[in-house]
């Protein structure tokens, strides 16, 4: 896949789960916060918290509010491909299209 091709949002996810799957990031490191990780790579704050949710679903970090985002303990049992977190992601995708052509949908019936 060209870098073309990877949304933002996925460049990132990839680049935290390589990270985590080479030992830079080890179980119960604190991530950098949601504005250092949007200014490193130039996007928006939305573009970071969609990452984070897909790293979350991918069982490689866990949050908590207020404190910041962690790799996970188990990081070494739940590590998946990028194979695997690009699906994860598709599929993300197509749940948050298929509310919101609901939404559309009954807009229009009402």
């Amino acid at each position: 896949m060209s870098s073309e091709a990877v949304q933002p949002y996925q460049r990132i996810t990839q680049d935290y789960a390589e990270k985590i799957r080479q030992g830079r990031l080890n179980a119960g490191t604190r991530l950098p916060g949601i504005r250092e990780i949007s200014e490193e790579y130039g996007v928006a704050a939305g573009t970071v918290q969609r990452a984070l949710t897909e790293l979350r679903n991918a069982g490689l970090i866990y949050s908590h509010q207020g404190r910041g985002s962690f790799v996970s303990e188990s990081v070494k049992e739940s590590a998946e491909d990028s194979s695997t977190l690009a699906i994860r992601a598709l599929e993300s995708r197509v749940t948050a299209l298929e509310a919101r052509l609901e939404r559309l949908e009954k807009g229009h019936d009402g």
